[in-house]
């Protein structure tokens, strides 16, 4: 079996990835309003900081959440957090030409919040778990 340790690294990693696009998505049109030098900048480039997360949030969620699933068997934690990661998906290959850049914004920030609340979900139920089995032995 997968290491329970692993696992909540896993995810923790995915939370900290879904609140880091939370930040970037609300605070991105602040910061490049207050500071428009810094739209040089690679990390405000909208697609392709969607692409890279995509690339690690995917792997890691569906890692973390499919042996949470098989460990727990909680279909609501399992549908949340892989809502959330189809609407991510979503948002990064068709991106504000089709959702518009409020729309764009608004969907990231609920596929994000909802990975995020799975992955928390998951955490809080293996840790539970975790201490009923510490209690039985």
């Amino acid at each position: 079996m997968i290491n329970n340790k692993l696992l909540s690294l896993a995810d923790r990693s995915a939370i900290t990835l879904s609140t880091l696009c939370v930040i970037h998505c609300l605070l991105s049109p602040v910061i490049l309003f207050l500071l428009p030098t810094l739209t040089s900048l690679a990390i405000f480039d909208d697609e392709h900081f969607h692409i890279w997360l995509l690339y690690a949030v995917v792997p890691i969620s569906i890692f973390a959440i499919t042996f949470g699933y098989m460990h727990q068997r909680s279909l609501p934690v399992l549908i949340t957090a892989l809502v959330g990661i189809a609407i991510l998906i979503l948002v990064g290959v068709l991106g504000h030409e089709v959702f518009g850049e409020t729309g764009e914004v608004i969907a990231s920030v609920v596929g994000a919040a909802l990975v995020g609340f799975g992955h928390v979900q998951n955490l809080r139920q293996r840790k539970s778990g975790y201490q009923a089995y510490q209690a039985v032995s």
